[in-house]
């Protein structure tokens, strides 16, 4: 969809066409704005609204649609779209300060999930991987594996991510904490603002078990991030993000137990297909990078407990 309508919509009087400043979707800086696609269709847009101003009105730092005379959120064709405010400071470079209250502000989110998914965010309902989706990905990613001649194990990871599947059942019943979270919390959704991190994309927010999440933040905190480290978090850095963490929350004796086997499977949802499909990673020598050190970390779970 081209950029001039949708950012009219909003107000914005644009007769040129606005390049997008995040290349994997729509995302349009206009002054002190950005103007981004949010969830469809605009039922669960509003949704969206309502959880991260509960959120804000409980002084979480995330943001929240700017005030304008036209709606916002809006839906436009068969998409929706958002105002958010643009904030200014610096991006996260791993430092323990940084890594610390990264870890608190997850916490925190999680310390305000409401009961029975009061906001209606989309449900996480992914537990149907097969062994033939791994067989068809471990193919692609060993053809990446060659033409970049990278060090990946490849028969290993085939090895981990069957595993995974074979758990899904076990993964699906067991009594773990559902929670409703902006589920994308990576450093590259982060601004730190007065030495305090605030979120800055919230829209992939769902209602999800709350050791998937932290999870995610353990796998691909450093994803798609030019000022983070090229991999995942070392173990000393994981005891700091989870000492942030853990100032909030108390992990059950189901999350604990099942660590390992949570972390398997949000690697087989949100990692293999990035492995598999995303030839550009592979192009590039800091994803590269990152791409192994995930490989290797589901050989290294010990490292980083719950």
């Amino acid at each position: 969809m081209s950029s001039i309508p949708i950012l009219k919509r909003f107000g914005f009087n644009i007769e040129m066409e606005q390049k997008s400043i995040y290349p994997f979707s729509q995302v349009f800086k206009i002054d002190n704005y950005i103007i981004k696609r949010t969830q469809f269709p605009i039922e669960r847009a509003l949704n969206l609204v309502n959880y991260t101003s509960h959120l804000e009105s409980n002084n979480i730092n995330i943001v929240t649609p700017v005030e304008m005379s036209c709606n916002n959120p809006q839906q436009i064709n068969d998409e929706c779209f958002v105002c958010y405010p643009f904030i200014e400071g610096v991006v996260y470079e791993g430092s323990e300060e940084q890594i610390i209250q990264a870890g608190e502000l997850l916490g925190r989110i999680h310390s305000f999930s409401t009961l029975e998914n009061r906001f209606q965010l989309e449900e996480y309902d992914v537990f149907d991987f097969t062994y033939q989706e791994v067989e068809e990905s471990i193919k692609e990613i060993e053809k990446f594996v060659e033409l970049y001649d990278v060090n990946i194990d490849t028969h290993k990871l085939k090895i981990h991510l069957d595993q995974a599947v074979k758990n899904q059942d076990t993964i699906k019943n067991c009594e773990l904490n559902w929670i409703d979270t902006p589920h994308d919390f990576k450093a590259n959704n982060l601004i730190y603002k007065d030495n305090k991190p605030v979120l800055i994309d919230p829209d992939n927010a769902k209602w999800i078990p709350r050791a998937f999440d932290l999870a995610l933040a353990l796998l691909l905190f450093h994803n798609e991030l030019v000022s983070a480290p090229n991999r995942v978090f070392t173990s000393d850095e994981w005891n700091l993000f989870l000492s942030g963490y853990l100032k909030y929350q108390t992990p059950s004796k189901v999350e604990s137990a099942q660590w390992e086997a949570i972390v398997l499977h949000v690697f087989l949802d949100e990692v293999m297909w990035l492995m598999a499909e995303v030839e550009e990673d592979w192009k590039r020598a800091e994803q590269k990078e990152l791409l192994v050190s995930l490989s290797n970390v589901l050989a290294t779970l010990d490292d980083y407990p719950l």
